[in-house]
């Protein structure tokens, strides 16, 4: 009997460590997407596809790189006068893109490392990627992969790999620093 296949939709190298690992231990032929054309700048986008890179090659993974379709204008298309609810149309993108690759790449599964963080919103996650695959023959795979945070980045750490310190976008981007915008305007 083959190996279950999944699609690992995978947002950045630190966060792809422990699901692998985990889907590996399961016994899943685990195959990598980088498909994030919400990151910003294409700086950032570049490291953290170098820190998935890296992470493929400790692991011994295939990674499918969108890289053909990163394209922030068209995601910031897609949010704007809805950032209050960014994160859902975000995670949407992502995952029907992933459901649509494990569909024609007949994959058994799709899942993603956005189940690893501690802040992305689990339950909008999992009700979305299960309306995403509805009766298809390709399934969600869930798992709470936030168990392994901190092996994640103890290796992550141990590896070099780059480690981010927003989810992604230019609004969380914005968020992360505006506490040094603010200290500028104290002075």
């Amino acid at each position: 009997m083959s190996q279950e296949k999944v699609l690992l939709h995978i947002c950045c190298g630190p966060c792809a460590i422990y699901p692998v690992q985990e889907l590996l231990r399961e016994g899943y032929e685990v195959i990598g997407l980088f498909y994030n054309p919400n990151i910003h700048p294409l700086p950032e986008y570049l490291r953290r596809r170098q820190g998935v890179s890296k992470v493929s090659d400790h692991l011994g993974i295939r990674v499918i790189y969108k890289d053909d379709e990163y394209d922030p204008v068209s995601y910031l298309r897609q949010i704007v006068f809805r950032e209050q609810n960014r994160c859902f149309h975000f995670y949407q993108m992502r995952l029907e893109r992933a459901f649509s690759l494990a569909k024609r790449g007949k994959f058994d599964y799709f899942t993603t490392t956005l189940l690893y963080s501690k802040i992305q919103k689990h339950d909008r996650i999992v009700s979305l990627a299960e309306d995403i695959s509805g009766g298809s023959g390709v399934k969600f795979l869930y798992k709470d992969f936030r168990k392994g945070w901190q092996e994640g980045i103890a290796l992550s750490q141990k590896w070099g790999i780059y480690r981010q310190q927003y989810c992604g976008c230019i609004y969380s981007e914005k968020e992360r620093f505006q506490n040094e915008l603010e200290k500028c305007m104290s002075v």
